[in-house]
């Protein structure tokens, strides 16, 4: 199948692309991607510059957790920890497998992460949007993340701080890791 993703990639995108799944730091503790991109679907690229237009005047950059997860990619962090409240699962398909979700933080000018409360990918209650029993500044931040988002025509998902998708993400077909220009599951 013929894809039209975008490779999101400095200097085109001005963001800091950090894939937490290529390295051991995850809920892997192994690397699930062997080829790190960051791709996503054009749709979602268009809306990820508008984030990032966005955050520039306010003095912020984004930083990017992860976009387009192959199918394979959503079966080896499912095999890990089947947790349906922070993994979709595979047999439904995620927005990530379909290249129209990111996972996402804000950067200082200093290029140092806002503190959002919890890390990226904390499995815990903490992670879930509007909770008044993290600190007040992480409160504010992941406010301010969830405005530049959703300004920018995301939508959240509830559970997760970090999570952003297009809405109606299902009318996207998934995407498995043979699909992808370069497949990111093999060397």
């Amino acid at each position: 199948m013929k894809l039209d993703l975008v490779a999101i990639t400095p200097p085109a995108f001005d963001v800091d692309v950090q894939l937490a799944y290529a390295t051991d730091a995850n809920l892997t503790g192994r690397p699930v991607y062997r080829n790190a991109k960051c791709w996503l679907h054009p749709a979602a690229a268009e809306k990820l510059t508008a984030a990032i237009e966005l955050a520039k005047p306010l003095g912020f950059r984004l930083r990017i957790f992860d976009a387009l997860r192959p199918v394979e990619a959503q079966w080896a962090l499912w095999n890990a920890r089947p947790d349906p409240e922070f993994l979709a699962d595979p047999r439904r398909g995620s927005p990530h497998s379909r290249g129209v979700a990111v996972d996402l933080t804000l950067l200082d000018p200093d290029g140092q992460a806002l503190d959002m409360g919890t890390a990226f990918d904390a499995f815990t209650p903490l992670s879930h949007h509007g909770r008044t029993d993290v600190a007040p500044i992480a409160q504010r931040n992941r406010l301010l993340l969830m405005g530049l988002m959703t300004t920018a025509g995301w939508d959240f998902y509830r559970n997760e701080w970090w999570h952003y998708q297009l809405f109606e993400a299902r009318r996207f077909p998934l995407v498995c890791d043979a699909d992808l220009p370069r497949p990111m599951m093999s060397l």
